[in-house]
């Protein structure tokens, strides 16, 4: 997707549609981009992961569908639909999908 100007309001659907869930694979779409906020949505089939990484901007993750293992600092947190998880800029996490998952990832520049 092209970068979205901060003064533009934008209106989608549904983002679902166009994202189903893969067998065996992970893929993601870019929903919002610009200087301020960066909004993607991820899907998941069961048993994959994101490997432990960081971003230097603030960050919630929201699950929108299925369950997820989520580990920041050593601590595993399972989600499951609605849970959230915040990020202080530059913590490392990593997360595996338990069941086939949707995720909404919002990065903030702070």
């Amino acid at each position: 997707m092209a970068s979205t100007a901060v003064e533009q309001s934008i209106s989608i659907a549904s983002v679902s549609a166009d994202l189903p869930i893969l067998k065996e694979a992970t893929t993601s779409r870019v929903v919002v981009n610009n200087d301020v906020l960066r909004v993607v949505d991820f899907v998941f089939d069961a048993g994959q992961l994101l490997t432990e990484h960081a971003s230097p901007k603030a960050v919630v993750v929201t699950l929108l569908e299925g369950e997820m293992e989520f580990d920041v600092a050593g601590e595993t947190t399972l989600l499951s639909d609605g849970g959230m998880i915040y990020l202080a800029p530059g913590e490392r996490h990593a997360l595996r999908a338990v069941t086939p998952c949707r995720m909404r990832l919002v990065m903030v520049n702070v």
